[in-house]
């Protein structure tokens, strides 16, 4: 038995129908490597029957403490069914991108049951007229309660059902030790549980209290040293209000080296930095189609792993928020990843002055109805006023593996994610690298993106819009070399 932590339960407590709150990676296959050519849906049961030891969110389901005096916890489901977590659908032809992209965002839209573990699997077959994709092709769509993990253990959550060479799943998979659930917790144990964990919270309020003195002291420093840069004005987008219960999902997927090349160009830069520029980029290009460009720059909450190598493995979420000006009011690419680069610079020093965990940990303070109670009324209070929101949008980016991966011995072509949205945030932005390529995946509310195929061909521009610059500057400075370069003299005779 696991207690969740203050982040972890704030995913449940804001959960609606409207707004479900889970991650979902969408992974797209080959079963051409498999043993035989192909891969049967019971190849497939039988592969995650063979891992579920290896990701304790599989058979584990919450518990509410009565009254919620406490944090739920998680026990082991003593009636897991492993067949109605893991599900078989089929595209209708022709089976192309379009209808893809429709089913995922139909999938993500729906809440997860929670009298259950909070995942579900769905096997996509029918993808045949996907430009790219072999014939025969499938995805696995993969929904995760965010309570339950967060980008980087979703991450090595994947990483279990998978292997690093195209082996089939033996007959014998599944016969490993006989699994035996915990016994469940009685109501009179989670509340003498409760009583214990708040006489402790004295304790753990003086020492957060403790860590954000210091915490203060060093963003005054940084401030005065100009070290960090102040968000001065900020506004809201059609992206930013009270969202429908209605998704749209679409992606572009990038060679990763293209990536790279355009962000050696910029000493210092990173991977993300480009990403945040082309979302940058994209944004511009779509809100001033539709005459909203505002004037100033729009905001992106960007969250960071804060987790140390001792809490790998661990789940739930390690994360802290990250927000920065994206520069949507410059039009050159290049001058807007100049200054995306040093607001990261900036936006990290500032996370570091705080403390990454000290935000993180200040959540185990407020008691669970408390902080539910908070966030709705915050949130409420917004939609009532038309209040501007902190950010606009959210850019996540999980770095994947880059080397090919196998499930039940078919080869992952290609990774997407989608992710969670909430009233005043209502547009994501999910990144994820896989083996040499890069994707950047959209999941917003319909009602605000309703024409997603266009802000993705945006996002396209963007992107080609940054590498055409780069190259031209690569091509420039290349230039300049050649002509500083010493002439070689000419021999003359004696």
């Amino acid at each position: 038995m696991q207690q969740l932590t203050g982040i972890d339960t704030l995913f449940l407590t804001q959960e609606t129908e409207r707004t479900p709150l889970h991650i979902s990676p969408l992974l797209i296959y080959d079963p051409s490597t498999a043993p035989g050519g192909s891969v049967r849906f019971k190849d497939i049961l039988r592969l995650f029957e063979s891992r579920l030891h290896l990701a304790p969110i599989f058979r584990r389901k919450l518990v509410e403490v009565p009254f919620d005096l406490d944090y739920p916890y998680w026990v082991e489901a003593e009636d897991f069914d492993l067949e109605f977590h893991v599900r078989h659908i089929a595209l209708p032809a022709p089976g192309d991108w379009r209808q893809l992209c429709i089913q995922v965002a139909r999938l993500h839209a729906r809440i997860l049951d929670r009298s259950r573990p909070l995942w579900e699997a769905y096997v996509i077959e029918g993808l045949d007229n996907i430009e790219g994709l072999p014939k025969g092709s499938f995805a696995l769509f993969l929904k995760m309660h965010h309570a339950a993990i967060d980008g980087v253990a979703g991450a090595e959550i994947i990483g279990a059902i998978h292997d690093t060479e195209p082996r089939a799943v033996a007959r014998d998979a599944t016969r490993t030790a006989p699994w035996h659930p915990d016994a469940p917790p009685t109501q009179l144990g989670l509340l003498a549980r409760a009583w214990l964990n708040n006489l402790r919270q004295p304790a753990r309020l003086a020492q957060t209290v403790g860590n954000l003195i210091p915490a203060a002291r060093r963003v005054r420093e940084g401030l005065r040293a100009n070290r960090f840069h102040n968000i001065r004005e900020r506004v809201n987008t059609r992206f930013n209000g009270r969202i429908g219960g209605h998704r749209v999902v679409n992606a572009r997927f990038f060679p990763l080296a293209q990536v790279k090349a355009i962000k050696d160009l910029v000493p210092g830069a990173t991977v993300n930095d480009v990403i945040v520029t082309i979302v940058a980029g994209a944004l511009r290009k779509y809100l001033q189609a539709k005459g909203e460009l505002p004037p100033v720059s729009l905001v992106a909450g960007a969250p960071i792993n804060v987790r140390t190598q001792a809490e790998e493995g661990r789940g739930g979420n390690l994360v802290s928020m990250m927000t920065l000006s994206i520069y949507t009011d410059i039009a050159d690419p290049l001058e807007r990843l100049h200054q995306v680069h040093d607001e990261c610079m900036s936006s990290k020093e500032y996370s570091s002055a705080i403390g990454a965990r000290t935000l993180t940990d200040l959540t185990q303070t407020i008691p669970p109805r408390v902080a539910a109670l908070g966030f709705r009324a915050a949130s409420q209070t917004m939609l009532m006023t038309g209040a501007t929101s902190p950010i606009n949008t959210i850019i996540s980016n999980v770095p994947g593996p880059q080397v090919p991966l196998y499930m039940a011995g078919a080869r992952l072509l290609c990774s997407a994610g989608c992710g969670p949205l909430l009233d005043h945030m209502g547009l994501f932005h999910a990144v994820l690298s896989y083996h040499g390529g890069i994707s950047v995946t959209v999941t917003a509310c319909r009602d605000m993106l309703p024409d997603p195929d266009f802000y993705t061909e945006c996002i396209q521009a963007s992107f080609d819009e940054l590498k055409q610059a780069a190259e031209a500057l690569g091509r420039s400075r290349a230039r300049a070399l050649q002509g500083r370069r010493p002439r070689a003299r000419k021999a003359t005779a004696p």
